[in-house]
């Protein structure tokens, strides 16, 4: 245990130190809020960098209109509690201002569609840097960021042309029109996670503990029943027990049957999977570069 805290405690520090160092390098900063486990943790984390004041950073949350309702009565409580500024930019407004495009068909997302109103959104408050709760541990493309990733005039990344970070040195450097993603946690496993969880007693949305849900499997992939999501010919609803690892658009977050409904027992559920919390998203499924290839062009 006492391996782990001071594990934990690193991890904790590290994150404090980019952090603050984006609150000195950069003019307009924000916290990309999902409303998952991961923005939660990172909205703690710049909860402890800044106290006793408050939180120096929005908090901006991509609503694809799709997502559960436990998340944005979490995001609203949460955004209340810790009296920062919410922003909210919409896909819907995106697709009706012709900045995105609905897709079609039986497995279509809105997944795509955050990009425009993401960018939108950093145009609009003229945001230079926005720190997000992504690890290197959730999906190959996520390995490949560094801790500041630079994006150009148009919010792209180029993975093959990235800045050293040698010796915790970040170069936060950029043209105007450009702006930076920063991922404070991408050292942190999703066992890390839990276990700080578990250590600061971090609240979360009531998705993430095991409870019962109407549920249909779809191409091997669980997903509730919602206003969203349902069911088509020959699927059947049936009561399940699950959980979600992530938090995202309802019609594309998988979930995962489990009786895990307290932290301690999520933390050895945890520590035997074999497969990624992302294993389990349909839009990544889509093909083997799903996530780079949004990224690219400007995704979180």
């Amino acid at each position: 245990m006492a391996y782990t805290i001071n594990h934990l405690n690193e991890l904790e520090a590290e994150a404090i130190y980019i952090m603050r160092e984006v609150a000195a390098q950069f003019e307009k900063p924000a916290i990309l809020f999902s409303g998952g486990k991961d923005s939660i943790l990172l909205t703690h984390l710049a909860k402890k960098a800044f106290f006793p004041a408050k939180i120096p950073f929005p908090l901006v949350h991509i609503d694809t209109g799709h997502n559960f309702n436990e998340t944005i009565e979490f995001r609203d409580y949460l955004a209340k509690k810790l009296d920062v500024k919410l922003i909210v930019g919409s896909v819907q407004d995106a697709i009706d201002d012709g900045l995105a495009v609905e897709e079609k068909g039986a497995n279509a997302s809105r997944n795509v569609a955050q990009i425009p109103a993401l960018l939108k959104a950093i145009e609009d408050f003229q945001f230079d840097a926005l720190m997000g709760g992504a690890r290197r541990d959730e999906e190959k493309a996520r390995a490949k960021e560094r801790f500041f990733s630079h994006r150009d005039e148009f919010g792209q990344w180029d993975p093959k042309n990235q800045r050293p970070e040698l010796w915790n040195i970040f170069n936060g450097k950029k043209q105007w029109g450009e702006h930076f993603r920063i991922f404070p946690i991408s050292n942190w496993t999703e066992l890390d996670v839990w276990q700080y969880i578990a250590k600061e007693n971090i609240e979360l949305p009531k998705t993430y503990y095991s409870h019962n849900r109407p549920c249909i499997e779809r191409n091997g992939t669980i997903l509730a029943v919602s206003e969203h999501v349902q069911a088509r010919e020959g699927e059947e609803v049936k009561d399940m027990q699950i959980r979600f690892r992530t938090m995202g658009d309802a019609t594309i977050t998988g979930a995962y049957l489990s009786d895990a409904d307290t932290i301690e027992k999520i933390i050895q559920e945890v520590a035997a999977a074999r497969e990624t919390e992302r294993g389990n998203r349909a839009d990544d499924k889509r093909s083997e570069t799903a996530m780079e290839d949004r990224k690219k062009e400007g995704y979180f």
